[in-house]
């Protein structure tokens, strides 16, 4: 299946990782090439990529928002739950996943895997139905993010039982008030942080097989944080706790 990335962060990290296949590059005709849409026309050469140049009204038939540039490419490469678990025993830290309970909005998983990047997440586990994929949208929304990522789709139950083996410690992020909140506990060992759905929340068996629910202290007048707000600051403090 082929598919279309635009906006120069997302094609430029995507040709950067080299983790897709790549058929064309087009480029808006009367823009400056320069920054990373040089870097990205660059790269494009380098991996043997015709480069041709498009109208603006081309582009926009792509993407509205394609920031001059548009990449061809295979769909996104999803991994294996095995490899993620390999690539985190490669680390030289206590494992460290992310896992995703039907997130539905791309732009919240857009923005989830642009802080699990930046926080050196080892993977990401996420349903295969039911929730959001990477689509280009979600890429975008990453800022190029997702390229970097290793991302499995597998049964959350089975994945959180699966890395128990790895000895780490599963934390569920829920607004319960009676859950302890991050200071209340010891999060420098392996640690995988499990985000529910925006409206419902963690669903029932995967809360069920968490190790700790956790909740983020709150001390406004609104009712709770965005999902996306408060898995990224779960795994800012997650990540800050293994730096200590």
């Amino acid at each position: 299946m082929k598919e279309w990335l635009t906006g120069r962060n997302p094609v430029y990290e995507s040709l950067r990782v080299g983790r897709r296949h790549f058929f064309n590059l087009l480029v808006q005709q009367d823009v400056r090439i320069e920054g990373r849409l040089k870097d990205s026309v660059e790269l494009a050469r380098q991996h043997n990529i015709p480069v041709r140049m498009a109208n603006k009204q081309q582009l926009a038939q792509i993407d509205r928002h394609n920031q001059g540039i548009a990449l061809e490419v295979s769909g996104y490469p999803y991994s294996a739950l095995e490899d993620l678990i390999s690539h985190s025993k490669a680390q030289a830290e206590a494992p460290f996943f992310l896992l995703l309970d039907l997130i539905q909005d791309p732009q919240n998983l857009g923005s989830l895997l642009r802080t699990a990047e930046l926080m050196r997440v080892h993977g990401v586990i996420m349903p295969s139905s039911q929730a959001a994929q990477v689509t280009p949208a979600v890429v975008n929304a990453s800022s190029g993010a997702a390229e970097h990522l290793l991302i499995a789709q597998y049964n959350l139950v089975q994945a959180i039982e699966r890395l128990k083996e790895l000895d780490l410690w599963v934390y569920g992020l829920d607004a319960d008030e009676k859950a302890k909140t991050p200071d209340m506990l010891t999060m420098k060992g392996g640690v995988a942080i499990v985000i529910g759905n925006e409206g419902e929340g963690l669903r029932s068996l995967v809360r069920k097989n968490c190790d700790e629910i956790v909740r983020l202290p709150q001390y406004g007048q609104i009712d709770s944080l965005n999902a996306a707000v408060a898995g990224s600051i779960a795994l800012y403090l997650a990540r800050q706790a293994r730096t200590v």
